[in-house]
């Protein structure tokens, strides 16, 4: 049975789970007054960290969102980096309660992953995705077809790890696990405007990682 805790967060869980549970069990004997201070610490970790699984859409040429969390942006911009076109961008913002593993919206090759340093603004605010350190993703033959999408990782006020499993090369399935952002962030996907696609979500929508369809490819 798989127990439903990331395994990107290992180091965490071992780290602070391990001195929240050491403390609940020393306050429980020595300080009882304290113990809900502990308990609450490792109640945050655990849940910071758990994984749900998914059920993942089967529909031809649906992409999902990679990041759980509440629509932020819809709108249509030049991405110069990676797709060098303009495209349809969807932004998402994880907020501390959100899950934050990471899934790949599509299935396809990876073609790039590059990671760039950066500052670490509130991801909330416009300029934090093209300031704040981030790594983006290039997804080629998207849903079998000739497009590429772009998947960025973008870190937030205290967000200081991003964590992309993913390699060059490497074939992700539609929903697959591809890594987290650790303590809020924002997640983005662009799909080039000339590929035909038709966004699904608007501004203020909350969204699952791996189910919930963010558009399709006509």
């Amino acid at each position: 049975m798989r127990i439903p805790l990331a395994e990107y967060g290992l180091r965490e869980l071992l780290l602070f789970g391990g001195a929240a549970l050491a403390g609940l069990v020393a306050t429980a004997v020595w300080a009882w007054y304290l113990t809900p201070v502990f308990a609450a610490v490792l109640v945050f970790v655990v849940a910071f960290f758990r994984d749900p699984t998914r059920q993942v859409p089967t529909e031809a040429g649906a992409v999902v969102a990679p990041a759980d969390g509440r629509i932020t942006e819809v709108t249509e911009a030049v991405e110069p980096q990676f797709l060098q076109t303009r495209a349809h961008k969807i932004g998402i913002f994880m907020s501390l309660v959100s899950v934050h593993v990471n899934r790949s919206p599509c299935a396809g090759r990876v073609e790039a992953v590059v990671h760039r340093p950066g500052r670490f603004l509130d991801a909330r605010d416009p300029a934090a995705s093209a300031e704040n350190e981030s790594t983006a993703m290039a997804i080629a033959e998207a849903e079998g077809r000739g497009a590429r999408v772009l998947l960025r990782q973008v870190a937030g006020v205290l967000a200081r790890r991003i964590v992309c499993a993913a390699a060059v090369g490497d074939r992700l399935q539609r929903g697959q696990r591809i890594g987290m952002i650790k303590f809020g962030s924002r997640a983005e996907v662009y799909v080039p405007v000339e590929a035909g696609f038709d966004v699904a979500v608007k501004i203020g929508d909350r969204v699952k990682a791996g189910e919930t369809i963010l558009g399709r490819f006509r």
